[in-house]
């Protein structure tokens, strides 16, 4: 193992997959681009895990690395459009769920209830849900959260400090938008790859669609 990455040990909770290849294989991917990991990692065996800011298609690759040096299984949301041949098998291999966003078919409950029903499972989500500057982030994840009755635990790619970041970990409530505001104050000071993609103030109040 290739300790310079700061490699933090997983509980037997978290859900797990793959072996000391693929664990090296990731360890080696975050080392070459110089990232390293800071704080510790929850023992939960259910839980969204939040990753901002996302303004690259390289937030991916760190993502997949971070998860294959974890050995931590994990599931997704990806364009539909993009689960096809020949990348479509290994997508959903890395724990890819096709989501058709132009159409509202009941992700929310779909996602919540099979969370419900899941052992283990670690949902992991963009908040921004695109690589440009948008305002308001996406809620699906939280409504998902609250309807499975588990946390979220927000991850930072600060590629200024070259830190993947964990912590902390919330419990959502009813009230979406005071959810949303402790999320976008907890991010605001991270660096993405391009920061004039950055949201970097709070959003006043606005209506939720529960779908987005």
């Amino acid at each position: 193992m290739l300790d310079n990455v700061n490699t933090p040990i997983l509980c037997d909770q978290v859900p797990r997959i793959g072996n000391k290849f693929s664990q090296w294989l990731g360890a080696s991917v975050l080392k070459l681009m110089g990232w390293r990991y800071h704080g510790a990692f929850p023992c939960c065996s259910k839980m969204i895990i939040a990753i901002a800011p996302h303004t690259s298609n390289w937030d991916f690759v760190i993502g997949i690395a971070v998860a294959f040096n974890l050995r931590l299984k994990i599931s997704f949301f990806g364009k539909h459009s993009l689960f096809i041949p020949p990348f479509g098998g290994l997508l959903r291999r890395w724990g890819g769920i096709p989501v058709e966003r132009t159409s509202k078919h009941g992700v929310v409950d779909d996602m919540a209830n099979k969370i419900k029903e899941a052992d283990k499972m670690v949902l992991c989500i963009a908040p921004e849900g695109t690589r440009s500057p948008v305002l308001p982030w996406k809620t699906g994840f939280l409504h998902i959260a609250n309807k499975a009755n588990v946390p979220v635990f927000l991850v930072t790619f600060d590629y200024k400090k070259k830190l993947i970041e964990f912590g902390p970990m919330h419990n959502i409530s009813d009230n979406t938008q005071d959810e949303l505001n402790k999320i976008y104050l907890h991010f605001k000071n991270a660096h993405g790859k391009y920061p004039e993609k950055m949201i970097t103030k709070l959003a006043s109040p606005v209506e939720i669609d529960i779908e987005k």
